[in-house]
């Protein structure tokens, strides 16, 4: 029996459920093969050749495949018709011994019957274009975040990262808060007047101010305002001129991957990793009640808005049936993709479109039915007539001024019956048609309304409008938006204030430091740019190791500058090894590394006289004292043997005691942790190590033994989490 790989249990069912039984179909889970985890993996030396291993926990994976492989009579590798995924087809060939110039690869658009059987028929062999670009991609990715994130984990904090893409978003993120912060609001007032005819013949409209001797004009205050009012209220209102005209609104393009993520956030409030949760479901195929596993949508990580014939033919066949002839264009809408997109699948579209939202609403989730309703009505819409509108234009003058009436009234609703955009209607539009007047007919005032108003900041980022910026500056590709805005969120860059993304402290520090140093990488131009390289390796125009060659070196000059950006060589010689040490700037401030690094990587605080009298609490050291983001604090002179820090006072030489240990009955030292909140220790530390939050009064719980604690507001209380006790008041004495 043939064998069928896939990447994920989802697909292979849903496959193996339409060939029944005829092929036995199994998931690699992924990539079985990668760079190492905790390792460079690139020999930057060789030609920058990448090093793979076996992914983490993929032995028995690998295992389980190559005795399928082994008994197979064919073994077809049908992962996802992308470069991540012609990377997958070919580390499973390698590691499964398959013949490089085998026929083994087979893909398809979408899971369905007739897809998964024409793919079967029309095999081909790799494409190593498309695995090189994507290991040009890998291999940049890894050098930029490999060299990079030890630098800002030196330099700012622990635990950070950085990439060549996420960092030029996140960088998109702290210009426009930045932008906000320096913005500076501008007073202007809107002036409208309610209008009808002499003969009140019609209901009256409002009309908005906008010109003044046939110019454009903006009221900036408030004494513009009363003049220009007193001027209307002694004028008189003639109409100047009359427009009316059918406009119309063509229907929207089938979605994109970006297009979905920006219309289910606007419309759902989804985020754009949970949109693409969604969305891969739908495409891997879900279990349906009676049916059995099955896949809903075409590929979802697309940047073409092509549809094949047959899904355009299914599509007029519907709409035909189920709005009428007059909802059909006379010839089949086409979209042109946009500059640069790779246009390698098509859009994101329904399999089947007898699978109507309603038809499943029951039998999927409310998430899931609402990304599928959203699919399905756009991939409709896509193929309608255009919506058409009775518009009207009003010009009124009033002496020296000239105001402005629009109004518009649906004509053929075309696709907007099944799909409405999301856009504001215009502040200056009114819904429905006005009436029909004359030019030169006199109108009179019912009331005239100024109202003061300022100019607003840009807007925060929402998931939707940094995927559309994303995409619009040529920054990553459909498959990495989502993934992008995931890191931001988890690495705590980015806070959400409602749908909105605002940069946290740390993310204006990492900023900051890259543009710095790096100001190419962190140019959206420069991103850019190296997509439309990465493009060129598909092609199969370019040497993926030419790119990274070209990159590299002044990259790592950069980076070598930017780690020692600072350092001062002293006359004080290592105790360990005899050479000079440098001064250095660290996240903690300033210390002294020996300058024979890597040979001695003697590290010592600057201000070795500044010794502790406390030992360390692991090795027995007498502790240092340093300075670091949030003022003084203990650490190790074994450093980075030993990474023990500790706490510092105030004021050492000046000791605060305040309370009484419970356990030894020393008192206790008021200390401050490393972001500077107060808490209570035992002067006899190390020996006894008590610590509380709160006073500590000496004594213990009466009810369960823990340390009795006086709070800020003066109550004594139990300091044990599951105990209630608190002491009785004690009676003031009378004077």
């Amino acid at each position: 029996m043939d064998l069928i790989i896939v990447e994920s249990p989802s697909k292979a069912k849903t496959i193996a459920r339409y060939l029944k039984g005829k092929y036995r179909v199994d998931a690699s889970g992924g990539h079985i093969r990668d760079l190492p985890p905790k390792k460079l993996g690139v020999a930057v030396d060789k030609n920058y050749e990448p090093r793979y291993v076996t992914s983490p926990g993929k032995e028995e994976t690998i295992h389980r495949l190559t005795e399928e492989a082994a008994k197979a009579g064919r073994v077809y590798l049908a992962t996802d018709p992308d470069r991540e995924g012609e990377a997958i087809s070919w580390h499973l060939q390698t590691v499964l011994g398959l013949p490089e110039t085998g026929a083994n690869r087979i893909e398809f658009n979408e899971i369905s019957p007739k897809a998964v059987q024409h793919a079967l028929e029309h095999p081909r062999t790799i494409n190593y274009n498309l695995v090189d670009a994507q290991q040009a991609r890998r291999v940049l990715d890894r050098l930029v975040g490999y060299k990079l994130s030890p630098l800002l984990n030196n330099k700012i904090q622990n635990g950070l990262s950085a990439g060549r893409v996420q960092s030029v978003a996140l960088r998109l993120v702290v210009e426009r808060e930045r932008e906000i912060e320096a913005f500076v609001p501008e007073e202007y007032w809107t002036i409208a007047a309610d209008l009808r005819d002499s003969e009140e013949n019609f209901p009256a409209f409002r009309a908005l101010l906008e010109k003044k001797k046939g110019k454009k004009f903006k009221v900036t205050d408030k004494a513009t305002a009363d003049e220009v009012l007193a001027a209307l209220k002694a004028g008189n209102y003639i109409v100047a001129s009359v427009k009316k005209s059918v406009t119309k609104s063509h229907a929207p393009a089938p979605f994109t991957t970006s297009t979905l993520q920006q219309d289910a956030s606007n419309k759902l409030g989804m985020t754009a990793p949970e949109t693409m949760l969604m969305a891969q479901h739908l495409y891997e195929g879900m279990d349906l009640e009676g049916e059995g596993h099955v896949a809903f949508v075409t590929y979802i990580r697309t940047d073409s808005t092509r549809v094949s014939a047959d899904a355009q033919a299914a599509a007029r066949d519907y709409i035909r049936e189920k709005f009428g002839p007059e909802y059909l264009p006379a010839k089949p809408n086409f979209y042109a993709s946009k500059k640069g997109a790779q246009d390698a699948h098509e859009a994101i579209r329904p399999i089947d479109l007898a699978r109507t939202p309603e038809s499943v609403k029951k039998l999927l989730d409310r998430k899931h039915y609402n990304v599928y309703k959203l699919i399905y009505e756009r991939f409709i819409a896509s193929q309608m007539s255009e919506a058409q509108y009775d518009s009207m234009q009003i010009e009124i003058e009033n002496g020296d001024y000239g105001l402005k009436a629009s109004g518009k009234a649906l004509r053929f609703a075309g696709f907007t019956v099944i799909y409405a955009d999301f856009r504001k209607d215009d502040e200056e539009e009114t819904k429905g048609l006005l009436p029909a007047l004359d030019e030169g007919q006199s109108l009179k005032a019912l009331g005239l309304n100024a109202e003061q108003k300022f100019t607003k900041p840009p807007v925060r980022y929402t998931d939707a409008s940094l995927v559309k910026a994303m995409e619009d500056k040529g920054i990553g590709r459909p498959s990495t938006y989502a993934s992008i805005i995931s890191v931001l969120t988890k690495r705590k860059y980015v806070e959400k204030d409602g749908k909105y993304m605002k940069p946290t402290e740390i993310a204006y520090r990492i900023t900051d430091m890259l543009l710095k140093y790096f100001t190419d990488i962190m140019d959206v131009g420069f991103t850019a740019d190296m997509e439309e390289k990465l493009d060129e390796i598909e092609e199969g125009g370019t040497d993926w190791h030419k790119i990274i060659a070209d990159f590299y070196p002044p990259f790592e000059e950069k980076l070598r500058f930017a780690s020692t950006d600072g350092d001062e060589m002293t006359d004080i010689l290592c105790p360990k090894c005899g050479h000079p040490m440098v001064r250095k700037t660290g996240k903690y401030g300033k210390y002294l590394a020996c300058s024979n690094y890597p040979a001695c990587s003697n590290i010592v605080s600057e201000g070795e006289a500044e010794v502790s009298d406390t030992p360390c609490p692991k090795c027995g050291k007498l502790m240092v004292v340093k300075s670091g983001r949030f003022g003084k604090f203990l650490a190790c002179p074994n450093y980075p043997a030993c990474k023990s820090t500790l706490p510092y006072g105030d004021a050492p030489q000046d000791d605060v005691y305040e309370g009484v240990c419970p356990e030894c009955g020393k008192p206790t030292k008021r200390l401050k942790t490393r972001t500077g909140k107060t808490y209570y220790g035992c002067s006899g530390y190390p020996v006894c190590k008590f610590m509380s939050w709160d006073v500590p009064t000496g004594e213990k719980c009466p009810k369960c033994g823990a340390a009795l604690v006086r709070s800020p507001r003066g109550v004594v209380k139990c300091s044990g989490k599951e105990c209630n006790y608190r002491a009785p008041k004690q009676p003031k004495e009378e004077k």
